[in-house]
């Protein structure tokens, strides 16, 4: 399988982050994707690096404004007096204030929704890399012909949305990728089956019914991002009924997972979809430090069996996973999953 990876993430090392209020130690660190290359180089996998493409599929996605103050935002930040190490939202307008402000302290509150998605010197560098890495991945399906690509995306990029960061995310690489590929497939499903929802990716497509989202995740009346994920969440306007969320009890295991998984290619052949994306999180594993669901290593190959049993080009995009230690053993078991279900 061609997997798309690059170094450039090593630029994005933020130390911390701020977890109810407490500095805490970076769990979205660059080991993790360290240990998905050396996985994927050691199953034999075809490691490419990313091609440049330019903003413009970026800017089919994101805000202008937004896009220029995650450019820009350390730079200013670190002209303030006595600044900290990292942009963090200080202000936020929340649910009853909407002005734009100019100063840069303002602007970290207008566009970042959580203390989990600092802004360090390298951060913007890293997460425009990431999304020319899901966009390279996808040129595999688009110009190479391929019926499936990895991309070793970090950092991830689910939970942001088009004018917001949030939850390790800048860039949502995978709407990205999605438009990019809708060049030639105008019928696209995203298949996310992180352990968080991937709240970013639903605010992208919630009104838009060429882009079928499914959301395979723990249940957020008490997780995060804790304020979507709902089953009531189907869509609205042209895109009522191409949203579907599948929360999960915390706690649930291999089998609950795989009946999820039943109810979201039910939903995935219906829309008619011609490719898939699958927002790939390891999270969901049973001794994730962050996750809440119990899906084995073994669980994980049984899913990707399932999906490229749905014979529909796919273009896998890496999202979560914070157990380092068996990141490897959790993608080897997913791509030959994957790999097995082609070639049945």
């Amino acid at each position: 399988m061609l997997v798309v990876t690059d170094d450039a993430h090593l630029t994005h090392q933020p130390a911390e982050i701020l977890s109810r209020g407490r500095p805490t130690p970076h769990v979205e660190i660059a080991r993790r994707a360290e240990e998905l290359q050396a996985a994927a180089k050691a199953a034999g996998h075809r490691l490419s690096r990313p091609t440049e493409h330019g903003m413009d599929p970026i800017k089919l996605v994101h805000d202008d404004g937004y896009l220029k103050f995650l450019e820009t935002a350390w730079p200013r930040w670190q002209a303030l007096p006595n600044p900290t190490p990292y942009v963090h939202p200080y202000a936020q307008p929340n649910r009853r204030m909407t002005g734009l402000p100019t100063g840069v302290t303002g602007q970290a509150g207008y566009y970042i929704a959580t203390n989990s998605a600092p802004i360090a010197e390298g951060t913007w560098a890293a997460a425009v890399a990431s999304a020319e890495i899901a966009l390279t991945a996808a040129d595999g399906l688009l110009l190479e012909n391929l019926d499936e690509a990895y991309a070793l995306c970090r950092p991830p990029g689910h939970h942001a949305f088009s004018d917001l960061a949030g939850g390790f995310c800048y860039l949502n690489n995978v709407a990205i990728a999605a438009e990019h590929l809708g060049q030639r497939w105008p019928k696209r499903a995203i298949l996310d089956i992180d352990v968080h929802h991937g709240n970013g990716t639903q605010g992208i497509f919630y009104e838009r019914g060429d882009v079928l989202f499914v959301s395979l995740h723990g249940d957020p009346s008490d997780y995060f991002p804790f304020f979507a994920g709902y089953a009531n969440e189907t869509g609205a306007g042209a895109g009522k009924g191409a949203n579907l969320n599948l929360p999960l009890p915390q706690g649930a295991g291999d089998g609950p997972f795989q009946e999820a998984l039943n109810t979201a290619f039910e939903a995935i052949r219906a829309h008619g979809a011609e490719a898939l994306l699958v927002s790939l999180g390891f999270d969901a594993f049973e001794r994730d430090p962050i996750g809440c669901l119990k899906v084995t290593t073994a669980g994980f190959g049984e899913a990707a069996r399932r999906i490229a049993d749905l014979g529909l080009p796919t273009l896998l995009v890496q999202e979560g996973g914070y157990d380092c230690d068996n990141l490897g053993p959790n993608l080897t078991s997913f791509l030959a999953g994957f790999e097995a279900g082609r070639a049945a």
